[in-house]
């Protein structure tokens, strides 16, 4: 039998699912800037206060998926063997990344579009990046060497996320016509010459 807590969580987590396909949904069919909260509330069957629980607004919900998969991948940088260097640990897991994307995901490649659109969904991206930065930072740092700086761990997770959008925004430009993994493949491979 399932704990209640267990239970709790799981509906926790489809609310906010449900919410956030519910926006991008919205999105998509009227325009980032004709969705109000209210509407995505109703969509997504739930209260406009039932919304403020679980997002503080429209960018919020809209990101929400695109946190969930970089938490993944941090996620998947500590989980890699101990004796990889950083810089593999990252190739490694970005490559996880893309295999799990595989084919590629049309909500990735929504989001971005919209992000590169709309000022306010850019700046609340690179927000949800700066504070992922530091949590994907200290998986590299439990990785690196004893004659490594202190701030290498920090300058590598943030030229990594920095990969990762450059190679989201060029696999958007060329109309997704390679798979997004030969095109973080290839800007990392750039990347990686100072890490190497």
């Amino acid at each position: 039998m399932e704990s209640p807590v267990g239970l709790r969580e799981r509906k926790k987590a489809a609310t906010r699912q449900a919410v956030h396909e519910a926006t991008l949904r919205l999105t998509v069919e009227h325009g980032f800037d004709h969705v109000t909260v209210e509407a995505v509330a109703d969509a997504a069957g739930i209260s406009r206060r039932t919304f403020s629980n679980y997002f503080t607004n429209k960018e919020d919900a809209l990101l929400y998926g695109e946190e969930q998969h970089i938490r993944a991948l941090v996620q998947s940088v500590r989980d890699r063997p101990a004796e990889e260097s950083a810089w593999t640990a990252l190739r490694a897991a970005v490559a996880q990344f893309a295999e799990r994307m595989s084919p590629p995901e049309r909500e990735w490649a929504v989001r971005t579009r919209l992000a590169m659109r709309h000022p306010s969904l850019l700046a609340r991206q690179l927000a949800n990046h700066a504070a992922l930065e530091r949590d994907l930072a200290d998986a590299v740092a439990l990785r690196t060497g004893p004659t490594d700086t202190p701030p290498r761990p920090l300058v590598m997770a943030a030229a990594f996320l920095a990969s990762v959008r450059i190679a989201m925004r060029i696999w958007i430009e060329e109309d997704e016509t390679r798979g997004p993994g030969a095109v973080m493949d290839e800007i990392l491979d750039e990347m990686g010459q100072r890490f190497t």
